[in-house]
């Protein structure tokens, strides 16, 4: 290479390094990026009645029904009724076969008026003796025994009259009839079917009053010192989709479930229109206390919190930035949760996007959260 391109590529060089120094020269520092502030949404501190409540599960049964059997033994004859109809107090349900009742209330008449005529026989041998007793034309001995004779015949005809009563009672059980107004929700029978008396067979009838019913929850033992009789007891059923029913503690058992630890609660249940049925599953809440004026947020609020020490952690706007706050629960109450210290009422906490920041972050509150 002669010493003329030597010359020129050290100029190149030379000149490359200059431009690249002005160039790092003139490159300002960009720094750190800047974060753009997280979007939130918020609600605010309401201070409002808390109704502090015990969940519940149980079932609804009818208070009031009979399983009717028969109180003699016979043979169906008629049936009056089918399921699902009304009937009150004395209502027919069902006939038995009377044939060997009657015949046999027949034959105790026929002895009845026998001991009649026996009866009737000794007043007047009694009679005769007690004329001849005042002329002494007879002994005290056959004199006892003519009245003896009267006292016989009247036991007789009381017993023959004792046994048709009987008999006529049992031929009024032959037919059988409802005990109580309510609606027949089982029929158990049908002609021709034999029945025995109130043996161990199946019912003939089941009987419900659907009018008022009992809610029968478990309470665990650790809550049940809340309970008490008259309170309200709010419930739903699957068997009527959003629909809110209530009902008033009536007893508590005071024995608890050796298993579960639990005891029984019985609620009753107005069911005035019949809209509730028996057997259905029921998911509520007990009304142990309403509160007014209490602090209350949220459940989603809260970012961190533990309900056994009733602490917890909140973030709270404050202009555009977040501000971690820590505070004491109290009592949760469906979706809100109870603060007993560290907010204000008025002040908004963020409810959703919580999790993404920080303490002192930037943020952007979206319209509709509550602010």
């Amino acid at each position: 290479m002669t010493r003329i391109a030597h010359f020129s590529l050290a100029l190149t060089l030379a000149l490359a390094a200059g431009v690249a120094g002005c160039a790092r020269q003139a490159a300002p520092d960009a720094g750190p990026v800047a974060r753009p502030p997280v979007a939130v949404s918020a609600a605010p501190v309401v201070a409002g009645e808390l109704q502090e409540s015990v969940d519940v599960v149980g079932s609804l049964e009818p208070k009031f029904f009979a399983d009717v059997k028969s109180e003699v033994t016979g043979t169906v004859t008629a049936v009056y009724v089918t399921e699902w109809v009304p009937v009150r107090k004395g209502d027919k349900l069902a006939h038995l076969d009377t044939r060997e009742t009657e015949a046999g209330i027949d034959a105790i008449k026929a002895t009845v008026a026998q001991a009649r005529v026996s009866q009737a026989r000794a007043t007047r041998e009694y009679d005769r003796a007690r004329q001849l007793k005042e002329f002494g034309l007879i002994t005290p001995q056959n004199f006892d025994e003519a009245r003896s004779a009267v006292d016989a015949a009247a036991a007789a005809v009381a017993a023959g009259e004792a046994q048709v009563k009987a008999a006529e009672s049992r031929l009024a059980k032959s037919y059988i009839v409802s005990p109580m107004d309510g609606i027949v929700a089982l029929r158990g029978v049908s002609v021709g079917d034999r029945v025995e008396n109130m043996g161990g067979n199946a019912s003939m009838f089941r009987i419900v009053d659907n009018r008022v019913l009992d809610l029968k929850v478990s309470v665990p033992s650790s809550r049940l010192a809340r309970i008490k009789v008259g309170q309200l007891l709010e419930f739903s059923t699957d068997t009527i989709p959003g629909k809110r029913f209530t009902g008033k503690v009536a007893f508590i058992n005071p024995e608890l479930d050796e298993v579960s630890r639990s005891a029984t609660v019985v609620a009753e249940v107005l069911n005035a229109d019949g809209a509730l049925r028996g057997g259905a599953f029921a998911k509520g809440r007990i009304v142990v206390a309403n509160r007014p004026d209490v602090l209350q947020i949220p459940r989603e609020a809260l970012q961190t919190w533990n309900m056994e020490q009733r602490t917890g952690e909140v973030y709270v706007v404050k202009g555009d930035q977040a501000e971690k706050r820590a505070v004491t629960t109290g009592v949760p109450n469906g979706g809100t949760v109870e603060i007993v210290s560290g907010l204000a009422a008025g002040e908004l906490v963020i409810t959703r996007g919580g999790f993404s920041i920080g303490q002192g972050d930037k943020i952007a509150v979206t319209k509709g959260a509550g602010a």
